[in-house]
């Protein structure tokens, strides 16, 4: 593959992580909640000194170590390499995490209807930020490829094992809530409306909108289909 090539597939996909950290952005400020994925870093960022950022990064870490272990009997070269590409991919997230945390730092919903609007908003934006994350195929983010070799480790589908990873996630940050402040928070109804539509928005742009033939021009592949 031409050296042109590669830049354009990995600047989609740090696109994509823009469009990702936006969309989390814009679901925390509705107030109603957060993606199970942040919830921890979330909920930590509210009773910590430390940014959603740098929450954010700090988890990314202990999740690409625990890669480590798990193909700790199975340790391929390409597994290697795609683990530590995990690490400057998630400093750019999480930088992109911050820096749209002080963008809309004056953003405050001042209804509930209006607080929906921009949750459903950022629902939108995340999947835009999953399809462009998916489709170059050059780099995981580190929640995803956890669940990846962790699923392969156990002989589990991919699928299912991501649905007990992210109750894992959501349950651990209601116990941290509780911890710190005997209150849940970070935690709401958006919380579950954004964990339930967000799959079916990245399935429709990815197949209907989004696809590869659309996309041709940010991603030259000469294979056809998706």
């Amino acid at each position: 593959m031409k050296i042109k090539d590669v830049i354009k597939k990995y600047s989609v996909f740090i696109l994509g992580l823009y469009f990702l950290a936006v969309g989390i952005v814009l679901i925390v400020r509705s107030t109603l909640g957060t993606t199970p994925i942040s919830s921890v870093n979330y909920v930590l960022s509210l009773n910590t000194p430390l940014s959603l950022g740098t929450w954010t990064f700090i988890v990314n870490v202990f999740l690409i170590l625990g890669q480590f272990w798990l193909i700790r009997k199975d340790r391929r070269r390409q597994d290697i390499i795609e683990i530590l590409l995990q690490i400057p991919f998630s400093f750019i997230f999480s930088a992109f995490i911050d820096f749209n945390m002080v963008v809309t730092s004056n953003l405050h919903p001042s209804s509930y209807g209006l607080a929906m609007a921009l949750l459903l908003v950022g629902c939108l934006v995340q999947s835009i930020g999953v399809v462009l994350e998916i489709k170059p195929k050059v780099a995981m983010m580190s929640a995803e490829a956890f669940v990846k070799y962790a699923s392969r480790c156990c002989n589990k589908e991919f699928g299912k094992f991501k649905v007990y990873f992210d109750v894992t996630l959501v349950t651990m940050a209601v116990i941290l809530s509780l911890m710190f402040t005997q209150n849940i928070e970070g935690i709401r109804e958006g919380s579950l409306i954004a964990a339930c539509i967000t799959g079916y928005i990245v399935s429709f742009l990815n197949q209907k909108i989004m696809t590869r033939k659309t996309l041709h021009k940010l991603l030259p592949i000469k294979n056809k289909g998706e």
